[in-house]
């Protein structure tokens, strides 16, 4: 669910990881594919002190918030619930790999957030992510408001999507609101979301490409108590952004680079999201291994990998992302080394 956003690699994956020797592409990431498929995962970025403290007192009055009536304020109450409830639910996640069933696991600890997918199916399989509450990603803001409050983060979506809201929704018992993205430039995908009308929290997602295929549907089966979080938040650490040696010289429009949180190798990863899709770019200096070049499909995302020579250093470009391959490719192929 991209409220909450997805992109493999951008739920923690390492450019050692991507490279690892041995192990085809498709392996590499499969224990990532549970977080996409759950994609309530966004990567975040460092929050302000100002930013905590009005994280913390909407999730102490979230359940007493009115009903959101637009666009826009449906999108930024389920921003905040996606951060301020504790919850458990089990999802079922259809895509080019197939049909998976899942337990998903969302709590909160002294601010901390414990969000675990786990595989109902075959071999037990389960991806754990913690990240602090109210850490959310960063978008230019009016004056009013911080680049990593939801606010800001919802105005960058619709200036970059054409978004409608359609009422009396239906999922897994509970009623819902329906949110249907279309970007501008019709590149990138479509994006559907299902949002319940109780707690704001998301509780279906379809993505497809232009022509109306489907990709990918997310959804819940069961919610199981949702209760917002009451305790306080902490999070005036500094906002800071990887300075590799390296630049991503095309985008596509709205596409903004963010911070990363918890990297071993920001100088190597660079991570830039446009409210709903996100996309990552390693460059992994080339020793024994390397990918096979060119476009390798992983259910709804996509990885491109290109080799560039800089004096006697050969370097692989991974990019990974929820992007039309020639997209991601023609990103890939517009990264410059300074």
């Amino acid at each position: 669910m991209s409220n909450v956003g997805k992109g493999i690699a951008n739920r923690g994956m390492s450019a050692s990881a991507v490279t690892r020797k041995g192990i085809p592409v498709k392996k590499v990431f499969a224990l990532s594919l549970c977080v996409l498929s759950a994609n309530f995962f966004l990567v975040p970025a460092e929050a302000s002190s100002h930013d905590a403290s009005a994280a913390s007192s909407v999730c102490a009055s979230i359940v007493s918030q009115g009903t959101p009536e637009s666009v826009e304020q449906w999108l930024v109450y389920s921003r905040y619930a996606s951060h301020c409830y504790l919850f458990q639910a089990r999802a079922v996640s259809i895509d080019a790999l197939g049909v998976r069933t899942l337990a998903l696991s969302h709590r909160i600890h002294e601010g901390v957030r414990q969000q675990v997918v786990q595989h109902l199916d075959g071999p037990s399989v389960s991806v754990e992510r913690r990240s602090h509450v109210g850490r959310l990603a960063w978008f230019d803001a009016s004056e009013s408001d911080s680049p990593s409050m939801p606010e800001a983060w919802a105005t960058h979506i619709a200036d970059n999507y054409a978004i409608t809201l359609e009422n009396d929704a239906r999922v897994a018992g509970r009623s819902a609101v329906q949110l249907n993205f279309l970007p501008h430039d019709d590149e990138r995908y479509h994006h559907g979301w299902w949002v319940d009308q109780e707690t704001g929290l998301l509780l279906k997602s379809v993505l497809s490409d232009s022509q109306g295929r489907v990709l990918e549907t997310f959804q819940m089966t069961q919610l199981q108590s949702p209760e917002p979080y009451s305790g306080s938040i902490s999070g005036d650490n500094a906002y800071t952004m990887p300075d590799p040696g390296w630049q991503v010289t095309w985008l596509p429009e709205g596409f903004v680079a963010q911070p990363i949180e918890g990297s071993a190798s920001e100088t190597e990863h660079r991570f830039f999201s446009d409210g709903l899709a996100s996309l990552s770019i390693f460059a992994v200096p080339v020793t024994q291994t390397a990918l096979e070049p060119g476009i390798h499909t992983l259910g709804v995302s996509t990885v491109a990998v290109e080799f560039a020579t800089i004096g006697e250093q050969r370097w692989q470009l991974i990019g990974i992302g929820e992007l039309p391959p020639a997209l991601l490719l023609r990103i890939v192929q517009s990264v410059e080394f300074e």
